[in-house]
């Protein structure tokens, strides 16, 4: 058997990609049906982004796959040759060049594992995207996912990070007073206001993020190649969106992953950030480096000065 054949998989992963999207239309096809009505919802029309997201990544992997394997069997072919023609030429030279070439293959072909190593997790973490759009890993009131789908997501992203050093950034926001506007409007006003905060965090993230009902009225937004900056950025445009569409404001706490993290340590920095912006005054955003906390707003006036 040829060293590539256990992986050839691979280097073809359109038939999986096809799947999906028959298994998506299907999905959507069920749930219209049983809501009684043609019209995709709000939350179908979400789940479609993602899964159409999920697609594309899967197809730019094994695109990457693809040539990496093609340029490396190629490689190993002419290895192969040269060494099936040694018995033909003066043996002493065409060793001596044999092992000059050995050693020129042997840094791409470990670069080439590891290659595929990581082409394993990023599919391992398309996957766990994937079956975040099942209903056991979303929130029914809000439609985003759930405490189960952030535990994946997170335990996927900090592999990612402890072995490629692929960054990463988490935001958590919380609903300011919200056990009063329960008390005052009654629950049924309260959970229209978290259905339209969900709405307007996930109509801000992108397809790769993963947005989380983490509690009540607590949200969670892990952001996957994105730096504290960006991440404070988006964090300051959903809470100004918010405060300027509903009749509730909302703080943040913003955090990258560190090296050692873990998925509670991320998120107790983040929750720290957000009770910091809690006890300043709420309706704002803090960052916490890992060392230090500030007002991404404070932070932008230092940048500007």
């Amino acid at each position: 058997m040829s060293w590539y054949e256990p992986f050839t998989w691979l280097t073809d992963l359109s038939a999986p990609v096809t799947l999906l999207l028959v298994a998506t239309i299907a999905y959507f096809y069920g749930r219209r049906r049983a809501s009684g009505t043609g019209t995709p919802t709000v939350q179908s029309r979400r789940e479609l982004r993602r899964a159409q997201a999920v697609a594309s990544e899967l197809e730019n992997i094994s695109e990457l796959i693809r040539k990496h394997v093609a340029k490396h069997r190629a490689t190993l072919h002419r290895f192969k040759h040269r060494v099936s023609r040694l018995g033909e030429t003066n043996q002493d030279a065409a060793m001596r060049e044999l092992f000059r070439e050995a050693e020129d293959i042997l840094q791409p072909t470990i670069q080439f594992a590891g290659q595929i190593a990581h082409a394993y997790d990023q599919i391992r973490q398309q996957t766990n995207r994937l079956m975040s759009l099942a209903d056991s890993r979303t929130d029914p009131l809000t439609g985003v996912s759930n405490r189960r789908a952030l535990d994946d997501t997170l335990g996927g992203q900090l592999a990612l990070q402890a072995r490629y050093r692929v960054e990463f950034t988490v935001a958590m926001f919380d609903i300011d007073h919200f056990k009063q506007v329960n008390d005052v409007e009654g629950h049924l006003f309260g959970d229209r206001i978290l259905q339209d905060v969900a709405r307007i965090i996930d109509d801000n993230a992108r397809e790769t993020d993963t947005v989380v009902r983490y509690g009540g009225e607590e949200f969670v937004v892990v952001m996957p190649e994105t730096n504290l900056e960006g991440a404070c950025y988006f964090s300051n445009r959903v809470r100004e969106e918010i405060h300027r569409k509903l009749p509730v404001t909302i703080s943040g706490g913003v955090t990258q992953a560190i090296d050692g993290d873990s998925i509670p340590s991320i998120l107790a920095r983040a929750d720290t950030a957000l009770y910091e912006a809690k006890a300043n005054g709420r309706n704002m955003v803090f960052r916490h480096d890992g060392e230090h906390m500030e007002s991404i707003l404070e932070e932008a006036m230092v940048q500007a000065t």
